[in-house]
């Protein structure tokens, strides 16, 4: 993981001048950088575009939008639908992980590399899949789905096990281990 350094600059005499703790130091420490959020720019047009002096992402103001790309990372999970359930999960003669998540969730998208890393460490073994629950609601009202994210383990056509959170790797792979 890559590291950003932030550095702090001693405050102007006018600020200092009221308190006796200011020191005339810089301070720097270095923070681990976060790759989850990223700032784009809206589309603007070419006129636009040549009166911004600043391209810098931090001062696009009410103009850029934070944008999530988490989700890219599950990309090798496939997803399930409602017309690929029975053939996908319950008659897969593999224990199945299914995980019941939504775009706007938060912990779904913090666990979804965990679940990634889950379907590389268990290729052959088991089958990883996702259920948006906003795009499947019947299946998520099926299996008793109040709380996302939650994970389920299928053996045999039958649900086994099931975890609710973003839990870690440690957790899901204690659940796994039971059904293999």
């Amino acid at each position: 993981m890559a590291a950003a350094t932030l550095t702090f600059s001693p405050i102007t005499a006018a600020a200092a001048a009221s308190s006796s703790l200011v020191s005339d130091r810089s301070i720097s420490i270095r923070l681990p950088e976060f790759r989850g959020l990223k700032i784009k720019p809206r589309a603007a047009s070419a006129t636009q575009a040549s009166r911004s002096v600043s391209r810098d992402p931090r001062r696009l103001g009410r103009g850029g939008r934070v944008v999530c790309e988490a989700q890219e990372t599950a990309v090798d999970v496939p997803s399930v639908k409602d017309d690929t359930w029975q053939s996908l999960v319950l008659d897969c003669k593999l224990p199945v992980l299914v995980e019941f998540w939504a775009p706007w969730c938060g912990p779904c998208r913090m666990i979804f590399p965990i679940i990634e890393e889950l379907s590389k460490q268990y290729a052959g073994k088991l089958k990883c899949l996702k259920v948006n629950t906003d795009e499947s609601p019947s299946i998520a009202t099926r299996y008793g789905i109040r709380s996302i994210p939650t994970v389920m383990i299928f053996k045999g056509g039958e649900k086994k096990d099931a975890v609710i959170g973003a839990v870690p790797k440690s957790t899901l792979t204690t659940c796994i281990e039971k059904f293999l």
